[in-house]
């Protein structure tokens, strides 16, 4: 063994020394910056514990955090209990622009994250076969995610990153930033559960609201109600009347709250008590009719409703009274029944009557049916004369027809025999000597038979049946253009006889008081 000497001993110890100098200065540049960590992540704590809303505090989360990884470039993932997704709702540098990416469970880092519940460190992202395949995150290397965690459920993942190269995040700022996590989820809760109970309170200062705007329709509904209305407690006590039920009564408030109100009269008490009871029982008064008095004694027809009311706990507490004055409708109700007796007398009177007039009209309509039936004979008597005589009348008909006949046959056998056995001969006499005298009377004759064979006189005659036999003649005279004189002078009558005969003759034939001539009216006769 070789003898070291003290030259060699002192160099070994110097050496020891400086080995443990240099192991004492970075022990204490460690302590140092884990004694400057301590304070950055107290000093965040502290500047955590006074943001209460969830969206600043999220940005002074990563802001803190970003701070103390040294970088400026984060994110935040964050997920609600029930949701299969975390959304980014705070990002930094790089990130800002990733706002509103969303990942699933096990989908790129924070995925990878919430699926183990660890952190992740990626040192080379452009390369990392979990990446999210999106183009705009290439320039990402070094990146660290971070948990939200608790009772073994993430909330959300921290995430932050290096653009450069060379840059890394080594173990001590990956255990300090779970550390970080940690107070930012208590401050996270926290903030979360500082906006719940403002929303509870904000709820139940609506809740408050609406019960205040509840109560005060209620009450202006009963202050506004026209018909009275009264609230008892339990012993019967008024609590409340609206103004309807003072006027209706004549009852002041301050004389009947706090009191029994004496407005049942005696006789309406039984069914009273009767409605009460069955109030208590758990019924509910509806439409029940009685009678109250006012304050100065008049009694009024109402109708009662009625109900119990309850408190929080489910204790009946009171009741509530509706009444409503019915006595103009009660006394209208009994008017209307009077006049109902008075109309069913009437009707019973009018129905005697019509009965009356029914069996009158039954024996009218009796006697009716036997004169129906006498004419109904008559007509058939009356039918049988008429046949019979319509019988008469063509047995007549035939002996005119036959008349006219044996007439016109006799008329036909006289102009035959004047024709044959008379003219003849009155043409032989007219050729021998003859006075003057004797052969105007032959032609006179010779004409008047002619005029008997003619149609002239046979409808001067039967038109003109008023004509006398002069009247025929001197007619006949007229119609040969016989002057008056030569008319006297045949038929020996004076020329005023002929005018006699020639104005009966226009009188008769309808020519009186007329320009018309006889002459040519009789011609028009023989055509």
């Amino acid at each position: 063994m070789v003898e070291q000497t003290p030259y060699d001993r002192l160099t070994r110890e110097m050496e020891a020394l400086k080995a443990q100098s240099e192991r004492l200065i970075a022990a204490e540049g460690a302590v140092q910056r884990h004694n400057e960590y301590l304070k950055a992540l107290h000093e965040t704590a502290l500047g955590l514990i006074d943001k209460l809303d969830p969206q600043e505090l999220l940005q002074t989360i990563l802001e803190r955090a970003v701070a103390l990884a040294g970088t400026r470039h984060g994110f935040f993932y964050l997920r609600e209990p029930d949701d299969e997704y975390m959304d980014m709702q705070v990002g930094m540098g790089f990130f800002s622009g990733q706002l509103g990416r969303r990942v699933h469970c096990g989908e790129g880092l924070g995925g990878k994250v919430w699926q183990s519940g660890r952190p992740l460190v990626v040192d080379d992202y452009q390369r990392w076969s979990d990446r999210l395949p999106d183009d705009s995150l290439d320039r990402l290397h070094c990146v660290v995610g971070i948990p939200l965690k608790f009772d073994k459920r993430v909330r959300g993942v921290i995430g932050l990153g290096h653009v450069a190269p060379d840059r890394r995040f080594d173990a001590e700022a990956v255990q300090l930033l779970e550390r970080f996590a940690a107070l930012a989820l208590l401050a996270l809760e926290k903030a979360e559960l500082y906006m719940e109970v403002r929303r509870e309170l904000g709820e139940r200062q609506k809740a408050e609201a609406r019960i205040r705007e509840s109560e005060q329709r209620y009450r202006n509904f009963l202050e506004s109600s026209p018909d009275p209305i009264v609230v008892y407690n339990m012993k019967g006590t008024a609590t409340y009347v609206n103004p309807a039920f003072e006027q209706t009564f004549g009852m002041s408030r301050q004389e009947i709250l706090g009191e029994r109100i004496d407005f049942v009269p005696p006789e309406a008490w039984p069914e009273t008590r009767a409605a009460i009871d069955a109030m208590l029982h758990g019924q509910t008064i509806k439409l029940f009719e009685t009678q109250r008095m006012t304050k100065d004694g008049r009694i009024l027809d109402v109708q009662i409703s009625s109900c119990l009311y309850m408190d929080d706990s489910g204790n009946h507490v009171g009741n509530i009274v509706t009444l409503r004055d019915i006595s103009d409708r009660k006394r209208a109700e009994r008017a209307l029944r009077n006049y109902q007796d008075q109309l069913e007398a009437l009707v019973q009177e009018r129905t005697g009557e019509l009965n009356l007039a029914n069996a009158q009209l039954g024996r009218e309509v009796e006697d009716r049916k036997r004169a129906e039936k006498a004419l109904r004979r008559r007509e058939v008597d009356l039918q049988a004369q008429s046949q019979h005589l319509e019988e008469v009348n063509t047995a007549l008909r035939v002996l005119l027809k036959q008349r006219s006949e044996d007439r016109d046959e006799l008329g036909n056998n006289v102009m035959n025999n004047v024709k044959e056995l008379v003219l003849p001969y009155l043409e032989q006499i007219q050729q021998t000597r003859l006075s003057t005298r004797q052969q105007t009377l032959m032609r006179i004759l010779e004409s008047n038979l002619n005029h008997i064979v003619s149609p002239f006189v046979q409808r001067l005659s039967a038109r003109m049946a008023g004509l006398t036999p002069a009247e025929i003649r001197i007619a006949n005279l007229i119609k040969e253009g016989k002057t008056n004189k030569e008319i006297s002078g045949v038929m020996f009558i004076s020329k005023n006889t002929v005018l006699y005969h020639r104005h009966n003759i226009r009188k008769k034939l309808k020519l009186a008081g007329t320009a018309v001539n006889l002459r040519s009216h009789l011609l028009t006769m023989d055509e």
